[in-house]
């Protein structure tokens, strides 16, 4: 098209967008660029505050048809068209991107890390490209976001690449719009971006991508473990199927029964050949393993699998990922085999990202580190699915998962930073009807935990330019975030009971529902009563919910330290029945029972994951657990062994209504030695499961009609949810899990937000 002559120019109109949602570190402008370039539009694109505006001035058909490509984008993008006014004709002719701009109000959408794009993983493996096996190639369609932004807008100078000046190669690209690396802001080179170094424990350094990379193959392929730094921090790397390699990293890092991710090299059509070799996935798994956010997914073994045998010890499935940086597509395919990738962090704590802290902190825990010089600037570690009642399902919010943004059905009149629990933690920001939650931070049992916990509450509040006006955080008192709030003096504090933000998350996914019933099974959560809650039924919708149903409650000798000792919930469980039970390889459960009879140091709880851990247990499968739910895992993998039958358990209303589920039936149950371990813990499943549709119809009788939702940590059992979701909806129910949101404690932070402002009584008003 000409540009503005005589006639042509009253045909012509010109106007201006205002573009929110994901559309900064997409490749937004070049994409608008492009666009406006063939459409023969003048006019110009020009970043905010987390928007990008656009004036542009062609014929009405052009303008339509801009119009219709904004609103789709680039294939990452997820543009919200905020605005669309008439303007004045731009000053110049031609299509320009202008620099950025702050603007008076920030509307900040940061993407998570993208994966590499088939395009550069094509060029990394071309020998004749100029960046043929680059660590960090990347375009405006891949490469890492989150952990490189320091700020908005989204320009190089505000990311860590700021001290990679461009070589004139890259530059020349970074300049073409022609080119796909266009505007690109994580640009680099050989000639001029980040380098691989290499150095074992107080040894020599070694630069350079190539011999670096070749040292810590030679290094692999003979057994050592080797320290990589990724994208969002470092891994443990070690053969997946070298038994003693395992052993070690397992015996150094002091891990000896938690489950190790496994990292398999792309191969084949659509990537998946190396792990067919070793794994049985199903569609909905081998799509979700190769989904752009490239999570670790729980995939079942092969009987003839030679991946080492302590991987996962005690269970049927691995935590199965394919690289999704250029660095692990080079050392996952150089070295031709499966590799551990294991979190470099110690228990419970955050990834570690510096090289010094590496060196210093697990020294003796690996025998080289592969270094790079990018510097992350947060920590993301990586996401975890599991398909649940046959949909992948969110067990930590990672990289390429967070940070993940949600919108509310009705907007907060005040701003709220959401702490979470105490577990499994991340942050929310909430303001409008914007829900921001952070990647998976980890525990807060550690000093570094509760560092990274700060760096990241503050980091998203700068980050998103939002200064909340109200904190919320979990009801129990000893909870380290609860602590935290109430050093943010002046902020209006929320305390949110834990079940109720558990259901509050769910409610809000499905913000269509009217009517809930929602199953809230975890481990601990302290409850309206101030006992431990555990087992309930909530009845209601978010911000309001009632309980109507729940377990018998059951005194845990030691408190707390049942968490981690099955042998304590097993006791409470058998000793409350007058059942028989000492395990041989307990010294002082005497002195626990006295203690118990007496009530010292036995709170009552009615927790649903302690029963899980009690089966456990009872079955001899474990009485002291390394790691978080390892007793409750290794119960769900034995009955997947044979069939599920059992009947509900006894039902009774306690004097304040409240239907109880009685426990006592499953000891005798479990104990049982005439049946194989397999059938007694099948039958603990669906004698469960029964139970929860029988509480739903008892309800349903005496409430009327609702949905039905099943979360907390308890339901990141398949075999649990999979025969409670078929059993509720044979007896008429809709069933509900959590689809974006995971079901143990990591969803606390939104379900606190989402709590608060659909809560009648809510002070955010």
């Amino acid at each position: 098209m000409s540009p503005d002559t005589g006639s042509a120019s009253a045909q012509q109109e010109t106007r201006r967008w205002l573009i929110s949602g994901r559309v900064q570190g997409v490749g937004f402008r070049p994409f608008v660029y492009r666009s406006a370039r063939a459409l023969g539009l003048s006019g110009w694109v020009k970043n905010l505050s987390g928007q990008v505006a656009v004036v542009a001035r062609g014929e009405p058909e052009a303008l339509e048809a801009f119009d219709s490509q904004l609103r789709e984008g680039p294939p990452l993008a997820r543009p919200v068209i905020a605005r669309v006014e008439t303007a004045d004709p731009p000053a110049d002719a031609g299509f320009r991107i202008l620099a950025s701009q702050d603007a008076e109000r920030a509307d900040v959408h940061v993407p998570p890390d993208l994966f590499t794009c088939d395009d550069c993983l094509a060029e990394l493996q071309d020998p004749g490209a100029r960046r043929h096996r680059y660590p960090f190639i990347n375009c405006t369609q891949c490469g890492p976001r989150y952990t490189l932004i320091r700020s908005l807008p989204y320009d190089r100078p505000n990311t860590s690449m700021a001290a990679f000046q461009l070589c004139a190669d890259c530059l020349t690209e970074y300049r073409d719009p022609a080119d796909r690396r266009f505007h690109a802001q994580p640009l680099a080179c050989p000639a001029c971006g980040p380098v691989l170094s290499l150095r074992q424990p107080g040894g020599e350094r070694m630069h350079g991508n190539e011999a670096s990379l070749a040292a810590a193959l030679y290094a692999l392929r003979d057994g050592a473990v080797v320290a990589v730094k990724g994208v969002g921090g470092y891994h443990l790397i070690c053969d997946a199927t070298a038994p003693a390699s395992v052993a070690s990293l397992r015996d150094r890092k002091r891990r000896p029964h938690k489950p190790l991710a496994v990292l398999f090299p792309w191969q084949g059509r659509d990537g998946l050949d190396a792990l067919r070799e070793q794994l049985l996935p199903d569609q909905v798994q081998a799509q979700a393993v190769r989904s752009p956010e490239r999570p670790i997914v729980l995939i079942p073994r092969r009987r003839d699998s030679t991946l080492a045998a302590s991987l996962a010890p005690g269970l049927a499935e691995i935590g199965a990922m394919l690289p999704y940086s250029p660095l692990h597509h080079l050392l996952s395919a150089d070295f031709g085999g499966p590799l551990v990738a294991t979190s470099a962090n110690l228990s419970g704590e955050p990834v570690l990202t510096e090289a010094e802290a590496v060196e210093t902190r697990l020294e003796p825990v690996f025998d080289v580190a592969l270094h790079h010089d990018r510097p992350i600037v947060r920590p993301a570690d990586d996401s975890v699915m599991r398909v649940v009642a046959g949909k992948p399902r969110p067990m930590r919010l990672g990289r390429g998962l967070a940070p993940l943004e949600l919108d509310l059905p009705q907007p907060m009149p005040r701003s709220v930073l959401a702490l979470g629990g105490h577990m499994k933690v991340n942050v929310a920001l909430g303001w409008g009807h914007r829900v921001v939650i952070s990647p998976h931070i980890g525990d807060l049992d550690s000093p570094r935990g509760l560092a990274v916990f700060d760096q990241v509450a503050k980091d998203l509040q700068r980050l998103y330019a939002v200064r909340p006006d109200d904190v919320a955080h979990d009801a129990h008192p000893g909870y380290a975030t609860t602590r935290y709030a109430r050093d943010l003096s002046e902020r209006r504090l929320h305390a949110v009971y834990h079940h109720h933000a558990h259901a509050s998350a769910l409610a809000a996914e499905h913000p269509d529902v009217a009517r809930w019933l929602v199953f809230t099974w975890d481990g601990t959560g302290f409850g309206e009563d101030g006992t431990t809650w555990g087992g309930e039924a909530l009845l209601g919708r978010a911000g309001c919910w009632s309980r109507v149903a729940s377990l018998r409650p059951f005194h845990l000798p030691g408190g707390d330290r049942a968490a981690r000792e099955p042998w304590r919930s097993a006791a409470a469980l058998a000793w409350a029945s007058g059942v028989p039970w000492r395990p041989s390889d307990i010294a002082d459960i005497e002195i626990a029972q006295q203690a118990w009879r007496r009530g010292l140091n036995a709170p009552a709880s009615s927790a649903a994951g302690r029963v899980f851990d009690a089966a456990s247990a009872l079955l001899g499968l474990t009485t002291e657990a390394s790691f978080e739910g390892q007793g409750p895992m290794w119960l769900e993998a034995l009955a997947a062994e044979g069939p599920c039958t059992g009947q509900a358990l006894p039902l009774a209303s306690d004097q304040s209504g409240v239907l109880r589920a009685d426990w006592a039936p499953l000891v005798t149950d479990l104990l049982d030695t005439t049946r194989p371990p397999h059938a007694r813990a099948g039958s603990l499943h669906a004698r469960l499961a029964q139970t929860i549709v029988a509480q739903a119809e008892a309800i349903q009788a005496r409430h009327g009609p609702f949905t039905v939702g099943l979360t907390g940590g308890v339901f990141q059992n398949r075999l649990l949810s999979d025969l409670a979701s078929s059993g509720l909806r044979q007896s008429g129910f809709s069933v509900h899990l959590p689809c974006r949101i995971p079901c143990n404690d990591a969803g606390l932070s939104f379900g606190q937000i989402a709590h608060l402002v659909a809560a009648k009584d809510s002070r955010l008003g």
